[in-house]
């Protein structure tokens, strides 16, 4: 058995992990990372990267089909081989991974350490049955997987997640799509477009990442003209039957029908991967799940020298923050123990369905009623949208009443993925509705939809202002 003394050891080699390396070695401090998993982040090899491959050809599919629109007529029957889409999905996501792979194998190979490690004590490590590492810091970066409910624990093979999707030779011919979350969508609608027959199911009305009730009936109504999506199913039975699925179910009008589906795909929500860490030798406090409790500012774990970094922590599952985290984490485990806060952005989400779908900075249920006004813009009538005949969407804009602060913002809408970098940015500076005017509106663009919002919020702001 062999032992190791490094200063920093970290559990993971995914996005958080390498950028709690990096931190750790810039801080002058040995370091060694350790993973017992393939090499390659999720983004990479399950998560962002390969969805959007799929997304990518889904696109260029529908497209084709709406093309009749602008006068452009494409004869004959469009021809969609499964193969080939997933082909290309498996070819480029592999391509991404080797970058990933190219940049672990950079890291000198006294650095890392194959293997899957499970805490001994506070700050001993043991990794598989041939090596023990003591040392004065650890860092836990061992990011999520798919959470899989007991409901779904009887369809054997039939049952998949997303990170099984990406290795499909060929498209199947029907999907029961189980979550209609970031995830469930992207990848629901992703195949309805590509000719699957899909079925996207949820419980207690989840459409999205949102929580105004308005973007979200939007998005509902929106992706339902499009494939069938039932936010709060209620399912009669569900059982394997050979090589399908048997689902029993009320539709929306609420007849009951069975149908038979080759896969179904559980996108319900991810979990940290912690359970096989031993955590309850780490003298640490856990919550409930058994996940570490910790600072989300330092990332520490109680007072002590161990820090948890990425999706394992489960504050904000997405690559940015991961690496933000990891930084974090290794910083503060290099100075242990004059630990800092570490850097937070503002919040941003995009989910990469058409209409794409965003959120920055505030949450709709997380303002205080009555403290804010609300500004509005249907993309509908939205002049460079209708000329791309992509005219669908609602944006709500929230500003603070005593101040004229941008809040946040909900909406689905074309170019959702650009607009929301600027308000990313105009909500990190702390501007406000009037300064955020006061900026270019090229025409003709999407984004003079957001100066429309943007204009109705400080309407509403000088109503409020008016009547005070």
């Amino acid at each position: 058995m062999t032992t190791l003394y490094p200063d920093i050891a970290i559990i993971g080699a995914g996005t958080a992990g390498l950028a709690a390396y990096r931190a750790a070695r810039a801080a002058g401090k040995t370091a060694l990372l350790i993973e017992g998993g393939p090499y390659g982040t999720t983004c990479a090899r399950v998560g962002c990267m390969p969805s959007k491959l799929l997304i990518a050809a889904a696109e260029a599919a529908h497209e084709i089909r709406h093309a009749a629109a602008f006068g452009i007529h494409v004869e004959g029957h469009i021809r969609i081989d499964g193969r080939e889409v997933m082909n290309r999905v498996r070819h480029e996501r592999d391509r991404f991974v080797g970058f990933v792979m190219k940049s672990v194998e950079g890291i000198p190979i006294e650095d890392r350490l194959r293997g899957y490690a499970r805490f001994i004590d506070h700050l001993t490590l043991k990794v598989d049955n041939h090596t023990t590492v003591k040392a004065q810091r650890i860092v836990i970066a061992t990011g999520s997987s798919p959470a899989i409910p007991a409901k779904f624990h009887n369809l054997g093979d039939r049952l998949i997640v997303n990170d099984d999707v990406f290795n499909w030779e060929t498209l199947p011919r029907r999907v029961a799509v189980f979550g209609p979350g970031v995830i469930g969508l992207e990848l629901g609608q992703s195949l309805a477009r590509l000719g699957v027959t899909t079925r996207v199911f949820g419980r207690g009305g989840r459409v999205g990442p949102f929580s105004d009730p308005a973007i979200r009936d939007y998005a509902l109504t929106t992706f339902q003209d499009e494939f069938y999506l039932d936010p709060d199913v209620q399912i009669d039975s569900m059982q394997q039957e050979g090589n399908e699925v048997v689902i029993t179910y009320r539709k929306l009008n609420g007849e009951t029908v069975t149908e038979h589906f080759d896969y179904v795909l559980a996108a319900v929500g991810r979990q940290p991967n912690v359970a096989g860490l031993d955590l309850q030798n780490a003298d640490i406090d856990l919550d409930e799940q058994g996940v570490p409790l910790f600072d989300p500012a330092t990332l520490q774990c109680s007072q002590s020298a161990i820090f948890i970094a990425g999706d394992a922590n489960n504050i904000l599952p997405l690559l940015h923050e991961a690496a933000d985290e990891g930084k974090t984490a290794g910083e503060n485990a290099a100075r242990y123990p004059h630990v800092q806060s570490g850097l937070r952005r503002a919040p941003i989400a995009v989910v990469f369905t058409d209409p794409q779908l965003a959120m920055v900075g505030q949450h709709f249920t997380a303002l205080e009623a009555g403290s804010f006004v609300t500004g509005e813009v249907s993309f509908e009538d939205q002049g460079r949208s209708r000329v791309m005949l992509k005219n669908k969407g609602l944006m709500h804009v929230y500003a603070d009443k005593a101040s004229g602060r941008f809040l946040g913002a909900e909406w689905m809408g074309p170019r959702a993925e650009n607009i929301a970098h600027l308000l990313a940015w105009a909500y990190q500076q702390e501007l406000t509705i009037a300064q955020m005017l006061d900026m270019p509106f090229y025409h003709p663009v999407v984004e003079e939809g957001l100066r429309t919002a943007l204009r109705d919020a400080a309407a509403n702001l000088d109503g409020f202002s008016s009547n005070r």
